[in-house]
């Protein structure tokens, strides 16, 4: 039996990143992934780069010329085929990244654990066995997949990974799921052609952020032809000739049925930990299906470590990048780093334009007892905002009225995804308000705007 001083479950970014570190300080490692056109993991192949350069070429689809369908879906095609050769690129390399490393061997296969120390990996063609000193565990999350008659069935149910495979533009698409994927690729359809409906469970649109900002984008993805049912209930998915009907009760209990050629499935997603046989390594896993760890990322096993997705909590692959930098901190480090010092964690949905937010809402900060000021501002009143003719959204910024710190900041406009993380250095920081409000900006930018929003503190 082959014995490593570390074995990773996962290619994701935390995986790859922590092989390369461990094997440069000699460590022998071991990296096991499930399938090879996953290597580099979620991100890099099905998440965060193809979704984003969809939302990238969507948004140069989006031309006044472009008045015919067909001519739309020509566009759409060109783009898939450009994602499809830029996330092949990025396979190989880094795939390239860890095989080029003497001390790394990389592994394309099923891994289950057959004790604390033993991982047993079944590819198509033979199975086999290697120990482990230390086990980091690394698989990431997938699409769950609502409980509906029919949805197994259907030929035109897709997930947000297998979607990203079709290459003709669905005239119709229905999204189960009104949360932040949902939201980014109904953005990126419309914008790509397509007539959407979007069918949401909640009656209340994106219930964790404040009204002003949730209007805001509602109604900017509305002007772009979407078409919300909220409070609804999807009771039933059957193809027909044309496609596929969705039947679903409204809230006030009427049926309805709906033709598309494709429907989303956005309703969320769960942990990677089945088939793991994770039980006979003792590692225990949460009511909601995650890896349970400590604030070190040990698992109820000491030496089997956890990170990203599969522990729940913020799916996001930076978090999963920092749970990596926790790890190696926990080995050779100060041993001082944990996952309670992340207190501002941006994040951002890509939807055109996109909504970035760090830190509480409005109504987090009154709950928890704050003293608040706040500022809002149309994004119509930023010149790079009207240079770019790009003047849909909302900047907001709450502040405590005692101290002067920065609560939270949600930010829906063009580059919002840059500007948060100037907003987030400031409150890591703990900078006044002023600071960012008498800071000095390039010109015209949409990050000036940040001059802006903090002059309108009260």
């Amino acid at each position: 039996m082959k014995k490593y001083e570390a074995i990773i479950i996962g290619f994701g970014k935390g995986g790859k990143t922590l092989a390369a570190t461990l094997a440069k300080r000699g460590q022998e490692v071991a990296i096991i992934e499930q399938s090879k056109l996953m290597y580099g993991g979620t991100c890099i192949n099905i998440g965060c780069i193809p979704t984003k350069a969809l939302v990238h070429y969507s948004k140069h689809s989006q031309l006044s010329h472009l008045k015919q369908f067909d001519d739309k879906a020509a566009a759409y095609r060109i783009a898939i085929d450009k994602k499809t050769a830029l996330i092949s690129t990025l396979r190989q390399k880094n795939y390239d990244n860890l095989d080029n490393l003497d001390k790394v061997t990389i592994y394309t296969g099923k891994a289950t654990f057959s004790s604390q120390h033993e991982i047993s990996i079944q590819s198509d063609e033979k199975s086999t066995t290697i120990y482990g000193e230390k086990i980091y565990i690394n698989t990431g999350a997938s699409t769950i997949i609502p409980a509906i008659e029919g949805i197994s069935e259907s030929e035109h149910v897709y997930t947000s990974t297998s979607i990203m495979e079709l290459t003709s533009l669905p005239k119709r698409l229905i999204v189960l799921g009104a949360g932040y994927i949902g939201l980014e690729f109904s953005s990126m359809y419309a914008n790509f052609g397509s007539e959407l409906v979007v069918l949401d469970k909640h009656s209340e649109f994106l219930s964790r952020e404040d009204r002003d900002i949730a209007k805001a984008l509602q109604s900017t993805l509305e002007k772009k032809g979407i078409e919300f049912k909220l409070g609804t209930e999807v009771q039933s998915i059957h193809d027909s000739e044309q496609g596929v009907v969705v039947t679903y009760r409204d809230n006030e209990n009427k049926t309805h049925e709906l033709y598309a050629d494709a429907v989303l499935v956005a309703a969320g997603r769960k942990p990677n930990t089945e088939g793991l046989q994770l039980q006979k390594a003792g590692v225990q896993v949460t009511e909601r299906g995650a890896i349970q760890v400590n604030e070190r990322l040990q698992t109820t096993t000491t030496h089997i470590y956890a990170m990203g997705d599969v522990v729940g909590g913020l799916q996001f692959t930076y978090i999963s990048l920092d749970d990596q930098r926790i790890i190696v901190d926990n080995l050779f480090g100060t041993k001082q780093r944990t996952t309670e010092d992340r207190l501002h964690v941006p994040y951002s949905v890509f939807t055109d334009p996109p909504l970035s937010r760090v830190g509480l809402s409005e109504e987090q900060a009154l709950a928890q007892g704050y003293e608040i000021n706040k500022a809002t501002m149309p994004a119509a009143a930023i010149p790079r905002a009207k240079l770019m003719e790009e003047t849909d959204g909302l900047l907001k910024a709450i502040v405590d009225a005692k101290t002067g710190l920065i609560l939270g900041c949600s930010l829906f406009c063009s580059d919002s995804h840059e500007m948060i993380n100037i907003v987030q250095i400031a409150m890591e920081t703990g900078q006044s308000y002023t600071y960012l409000r008498d800071h000095i900006f390039t010109h015209p930018t949409m990050s000036e705007s940040l001059n802006d929003l903090f002059q309108l503190i009260p």
